[in-house]
């Protein structure tokens, strides 16, 4: 582990916050912000020059649970529930191609769920003929799937390369067969490894894994394990979250035996023993839990200044707009957020009506805009630039952020940021807490104190 990184460290920056994937987070989004409000957005967009889009399309459906699963995701073992729900996806579609028109380019396409594997070839076939139909996919695009490891075998990953895809992201959680019975996600390592070898094999641009720690039954003795089988693995990028113990919001969870979870302390010490593991096997730290290979794309975009960040986490990708497809789906379309229906009932009764299943969302206002600027410059770039913020929100940085520049006095007292009369730099050790820097510019973080309803950010 970098020196500077102590559990000590760790321990003090413990505490409840946003991911900010957006600004304002999620949780900001109204219900007075409809459909229309999206429309408008869209038409908006279509009256512009076509700059790239990304897009983003949940699969709700999972054949079992994961207990510790916050996800929208619908249980069921009737694959046939699929084919009425691609007709919805392609009603949506439908509605969008209406406002925007057909042939909007598209650079970086995102399958989500629940498990998109729970389709079946033909009908991921059909689903990505749908996309093609109506948006331009460029050539080189970023195609990305999440994968259940127990849904698929080599063949359909030769079926998923077929189909355009050109990155995976294995769902693997924990390698160690306790921790993978207290949450009912059984997969052995032998399992994953096979299918990494024949996607590397197939040719898959990049390959993520993701992870989770503070999970029942996780010891540093298990995790020590699959800390090493997970770098044995090597795959390009490693996602590593915390697990957010929230019952009382997440009906699965509940599932959970919670004197089986590792103690405040104890999780820290995961969080400090994968830093160190990663980091010692040559991974860069790319922020917010990702991890990748030096020679990967995100961590080249890391180094060069070009890192993003949207509902998907770090991207390469400009700063585009997102259209979200499918139940619960969020999108970014101008100065606007918007997030669909959360239930199939409501999802499917909106676009029966012809109507776009937006159920609440948010129009920016100047404030939030010159906000989510200086977040994400500290979330992707660990720096902020006065003269870049003053300029294109014509603001005076230090006389308009002098609660948040004095509020900042105490990190930069605990190595975390440095600022001069430039701008704010976050430091090799802030970049790990990074999290904490940016919630100094959440107004509605400030506003309200009440932050229990967040993971903690670490």
């Amino acid at each position: 582990m970098t020196p500077s990184i102590t559990p000590e460290l760790l321990r003090r920056f413990d505490v409840p916050g946003p991911r900010y994937t957006s600004y304002p987070t999620a949780d900001r989004f109204v219900e007075a912000f409809g459909a229309g409000d999206y429309e408008r957005a869209l038409a908006q967009r279509a009256g512009e020059a076509a700059r790239p889009l990304s897009l983003y399309v949940h699969i709700p459906f999972c054949e079992s649970l994961c207990y510790y699963c916050a996800c929208n995701k619908i249980i069921t073992k009737h694959h046939e529930r699929a084919a009425p729900y691609l007709a919805y996806l392609a009603k949506e579609v439908a509605l969008h191609a209406a406002i925007l028109g057909t042939g909007q380019p598209v650079s970086q396409l995102h399958l989500g769920g629940g498990s998109p594997t729970f389709l079946s070839d033909d009908e991921l076939r059909e689903l990505m003929a749908l996309l093609r139909r109506n948006f331009a996919i460029a050539p080189g695009a970023e195609c990305s799937i999440e994968i259940d490891p127990r849904t698929v075998d080599g063949e359909r990953l030769r079926a998923l390369a077929r189909l355009g895809f050109n990155r995976l992201s294995f769902g693997v959680q924990d390698f160690d067969p306790a921790v993978q019975k207290a949450v009912h996600r059984v997969q052995p390592f032998e399992q994953v490894e096979a299918l990494m070898r024949e996607a590397r094999a197939i040719g898959f641009e990049s390959i993520n894994v993701d992870l989770i720690y503070g999970l029942p039954k996780q010891t540093a003795q298990s995790f020590a394990r699959t800390l090493a089988q997970v770098t044995q693995l090597r795959p390009d990028r490693i996602a590593l979250y915390g697990y957010a113990h929230l019952p009382e919001r997440f009906k699965p969870q509940r599932r959970i035996v919670a004197v089986e979870l590792p103690g405040a302390a104890a999780k820290i010490d995961l969080l400090s023993q994968a830093l160190a593991a990663f980091l010692g096997a040559g991974y860069a730290y790319i922020g917010m839990d990702h991890f990748a290979l030096p020679n990967d794309s995100l961590a080249v975009a890391r180094r060069q200044g070009r890192l993003h960040r949207n509902f998907q986490g770090y991207s390469t990708q400009a700063d585009c707009d997102l259209v979200g497809l499918g139940i619960s789906a969020i999108g970014k379309v101008g100065a606007t957020y918007s997030q669909n229906a959360k239930t199939m009932e409501e999802y499917c009764d909106a676009l029966d009506q012809d109507r776009l299943p937006v159920v609440r969302g948010l129009a920016l206002s100047r404030d939030d805009l010159a906000r989510r600027a200086v977040v994400m410059a500290l979330m992707c770039q660990g720096r902020v630039d006065f003269e870049t913020i003053e300029t294109a929100w014509l603001l005076d940085f230090q006389g308009y952020f002098t609660a948040e520049l004095e509020e900042l006095q105490a990190l930069q007292e605990q190595g975390l940021v440095t600022v001069d009369a430039t701008g704010i730099q976050v430091t090799p050790q802030g970049w790990f807490f990074v999290r904490a820097v940016a919630m100094v510019f959440d107004r509605y973080l400030q506003a309200d104190r009440n932050r229990s309803r967040f993971s903690r950010i670490l």
